[in-house]
C-alpha cells in the first residue's frame, strides 16, 4: 500500500486501450477502482505521433464519471485548450516546453473550473517550475520521452520526482505530482517512494488480467470521488 501527504491516485491511460472499443476500456476502468482517466492528446508537431481530439473526450464523457485527466502533447497549447474543456475535461495539463506564457495560461486554465498541470520532458529540470508552482495543481514528470505507449520508465527521472516533492514540501504546497512512462505496479512504488501520488498506467493496466487488484495495491485505501 502506498501512503504518501496525497492519497495515491492510478490514472490509466487510454492510449494504450484497444483504440477500436474505447467504451470497453472505460468499463474496466470503472470496474477497477481507478477514479481518473488519462487522455495523451498528441499533435505530430511537439511529438512525433498523432492520437485524439475533444470528439473523444466528449463522447466518453458520457459513459463514466471518472476524472478525465487531459494531457495536451501539442504546440501551443493554449490556443485549443477551451475545445478540451468544452468536451469534459476536468484537468488540463500542458507541457512547459510547448508555451511561452505558463502563468497566464495555467491561470486561465483554472478560470474555467478545472485543475491546472504543467508538464516537463526528461531533459528539462524541474527547477524551471519554481516560479509557477503556487499556479499549479498537477506537476506532470515525464518519466519516458513522450510520444509513444510501451516504453520503459527512466530511472534518472525519479531523481526529478524526489527534487519536485522536496520543492513542494519546501513551499508548504499540495499540489499532486504525477508520473507518466513506464508506470507498472513495481516502477509505481519507487516512483511513490520518490514523492509521486498520480500514477499514469498505460499498458500495464490494460495488459493486467486483475485490473482491481492492481489498482488496490497501488491506491491503497482508494479514491472514491473526484479531488476537490
Amino acid at each position: 500500500m502506498i501512503k504518501k501527504m496525497n492519497k495515491a491516485i492510478v490514472s490509466p491511460s487510454i492510449l494504450s486501450a484497444d483504440h477500436a472499443n474505447f467504451e470497453k476500456a472505460v468499463i474496466e476502468i470503472d470496474a477497477s477502482g481507478a477514479s481518473w482517466l488519462h487522455m495523451d492528446i498528441m499533435d505530430g508537431s511537439f511529438v512525433p505521433n498523432l492520437t485524439f481530439g475533444p470528439q473523444l473526450v466528449h463522447a466518453l464523457r458520457k459513459k463514466t464519471k471518472a476524472f478525465f485527466d487531459v494531457h495536451l502533447m501539442i504546440t501551443q497549447p493554449s490556443r485549443l485548450f477551451r475545445e478540451f474543456a468544452d468536451a469534459g475535461a476536468d484537468a488540463i495539463t500542458f507541457h512547459y516546453e510547448a508555451e511561452v506564457h505558463s502563468q497566464k495560461f495555467l491561470a486561465e486554465i483554472r478560470s474555467f473550473g478545472l485543475k491546472a498541470g504543467i508538464a516537463i520532458v526528461p531533459s528539462t529540470p524541474v527547477s524551471i517550475l519554481e516560479e509557477v508552482l503556487p499556479f499549479i495543481d498537477i506537476a506532470l514528470i515525464m518519466t519516458v520521452n513522450p510520444g509513444f505507449s510501451g516504453q520503459e520508465l527512466i530511472p534518472e527521472c525519479l531523481e526529478k520526482v524526489k527534487k519536485m516533492s522536496k520543492m513542494r514540501k519546501d513551499a508548504g504546497l499540495s499540489f499532486r505530482i504525477s508520473v507518466d512512462g513506464g508506470i507498472n505496479e513495481a516502477t509505481a512504488e519507487k516512483a511513490a517512494d520518490a514523492g509521486a501520488d498520480v500514477f499514469v498506467i498505460g499498458s500495464a493496466f490494460f495488459n493486467s488480467s486483475g485490473k482491481k487488484g492492481l489498482v488496490d495495491r497501488i491506491q491503497g485505501d482508494g479514491i472514491k470521488e473526484n479531488p476537490a
